[in-house]
């Protein structure tokens, strides 16, 4: 699914210089010291975990965005992201991001947002989107081959880098980890893929008014 996702939304991607792979990402979190953030954070994964679909609701603003279709609104969410269903890959694609640091962005109209994860946010304009990726961990371990078992070609901490296969099985059947395939300056290597995140992912974007944080958008790139 996460190499469907990126598919589609790398087809609306523009064309930048590649990835230069001694370049980070800062992920620092702008939301870690607003009480309020925190609070209501841990709420709304509690409901991810509980399936209460009717907290999610709540929570949505009346003009949330929900994909790259531009069709908005709490309806419309709720039909793509199929909520009335537990098994819906919304509840832990939230939850995924929600246990990332998050970044304020200031979109063209509107109020200010804060989003998760912060990759979207801060990520370089002059460097390609569609083809990079973000280590989203200090200690990214890349292996000569899509296995923990292989030997280490480098450590990365929060680099970006250029992706040429998003989604790798593992070497051996049994295991159900996943590996992405990355360029490193003199070949090629693999990291797993949850110590990765490309800036064209699932981001959900949230602002705070008088009765609290709303969400304003979730899908790729904050459901722009």
């Amino acid at each position: 699914m996460r190499a469907l996702t990126l598919l589609l939304a790398g087809l609306l991607a523009v064309a930048a210089p590649a990835v230069a792979q001694q370049r980070q990402l800062d992920p620092l979190d702008e939301g870690a010291k607003d009480a309020s953030w925190t609070d209501f954070k841990k709420q709304l994964l509690t409901a991810t975990q509980k399936r209460d679909r009717e907290f999610v609701l709540g929570t949505l603003d009346g003009d949330v965005r929900s994909g790259l279709d531009g069709a908005r609104g709490p309806e419309e969410f709720s039909r793509q992201w199929g909520l009335d269903s537990d098994t819906s890959p919304f509840w832990e694609e939230l939850a995924t991001v929600l246990a990332l640091p998050a970044a304020y962005h200031r979109p063209e109209k509107g109020p200010l947002e804060l989003c998760v994860p912060y990759v979207a946010v801060r990520w370089p304009q002059d460097t390609e989107a569609f083809g990079g990726g973000a280590i989203i961990v200090p200690k990214a371990l890349v292996k000569s081959a899509p296995s923990a078992a292989a030997g280490t070609l480098a450590t990365l901490s929060f680099h970006l880098v250029e992706v040429t296969d998003w989604e790798v099985n593992d070497r051996s059947a049994d295991s159900k980890q996943k590996w992405v395939k990355i360029r490193l300056k003199n070949g090629e290597g693999y990291v797993p893929e949850e110590q990765i995140r490309s800036p064209i992912e699932h981001a959900a974007c949230f602002t705070r008014g008088e009765s609290g944080w709303r969400m304003m958008g979730f899908g790729p790139g904050g459901g722009k």
